[in-house]
């Protein structure tokens, strides 16, 4: 049961984790995004259409990457170019995706995928006990793993990594040095539109083989509060996001083993264990927290 759990918890969660990733890079760069759910949404719809109608996931992997760019895009524009207040553009924009996925998926609720399955490394897949839970997954599990690492590597390591961190933290700095920070924070969220987006293709090309309405049930919003927990660390909300993909898999498991607790408790216990985990580290994590995380740079200075 605990090789299940684990398991579980690499499947169910990588769809968080990409999302998570991509909020992490526009929130580095002082843009918070509320949307993401709906990021996740399209890329999950616009990803199984693709496959549907060419049979080649991988297609699908870059539709649904760019219909959740496109929906970020939204976003980005009203708040750099506008000036509109992130948090309710960014809940405006979870709420539009949810509806537009709702209409445009109605024809694909019945439709068949041959999508990502998992695929044993071999010798590794083999090792008792670990090999199944680490080495026996879909290809774009591992390449989600594969990029957190190399997202620490660009933050921390790159000229890269350094301008979009000063974006989010001095951006008026950013601004002498002859860099535009409102290039920079339009080019952080789209990127992270498009991470969200793969993140509702692995959801429903390679861990479901389905579309159903809302399906990414609160994922995006969690993803959100996962960088919070995670101190704006790649390596960190990773963690955080398998985590909640291990309640989720517990919450299978116990049904599956038919003991006698309410399926609706049970559905709640990844989410209480989310908003435990933020209660716990909000006080610590507020001094590590982006200093422009929600500013708008007017050109001039941020307001």
């Amino acid at each position: 049961m605990i090789a299940d759990i684990l398991t579980g918890a690499i499947r169910s969660g990588t769809s968080v984790m990409l999302a998570s990733q991509g909020e992490l890079i526009s929130e580095r760069a002082g843009v918070i995004n509320l949307g993401t759910e709906g990021s996740m949404l399209c890329g999950a719809l616009g990803g199984f259409a693709v496959t549907v109608w060419t049979g080649n996931p991988w297609l699908g992997v870059l539709a649904g990457g760019i219909a959740g760019m496109l929906i970020s895009a939204i976003h980005a524009f009203l708040v750099l170019a506008c000036g509109a207040n992130q948090l309710a553009t960014g809940l405006t924009i979870m709420f539009f995706g949810m509806g537009v996925t709702s209409f445009l998926g109605r024809g694909f609720v019945s439709e068949q995928i041959v999508g990502f399955n998992p695929v044993p490394i071999p010798f590794l897949s083999d090792i008792p006990f670990i090999g199944g839970i680490l080495f026996n997954h879909d290809p774009l599990t591992y390449l989600a793993i594969l990029f957190v690492p190399c997202l620490w590597y660009v933050l921390f390591r790159t000229r890269l990594g350094i301008v979009l961190r000063a974006t989010g933290e001095r951006q008026e700095v950013l601004f002498a040095s002859g860099i535009n920070p409102k290039l920079v924070r339009y080019l952080a969220v789209l990127a992270g539109g498009f991470l969200a987006g793969v993140g509702g293709v692995q959801l429903s090309v390679a861990f479901t083989h389905s579309w159903v309405e809302n399906m990414t049930q609160g994922r995006g919003v969690v993803a959100v509060a996962l960088v919070i927990f995670a101190s704006w660390m790649p390596a960190r909300a990773m963690l955080g996001a398998y985590l909640f993909g291990a309640a989720q898999a517990l919450q299978l498991t116990v049904q599956q083993q038919g003991l006698p607790i309410s399926p609706f408790f049970l559905f709640m216990v990844p989410y209480l264990l989310t908003l435990a985990a933020l209660l716990i580290v909000e006080r610590k994590q507020r001094s590590l927290m982006p200093e422009s995380l929600g500013k708008v740079f007017a050109g001039d200075g941020a307001r």
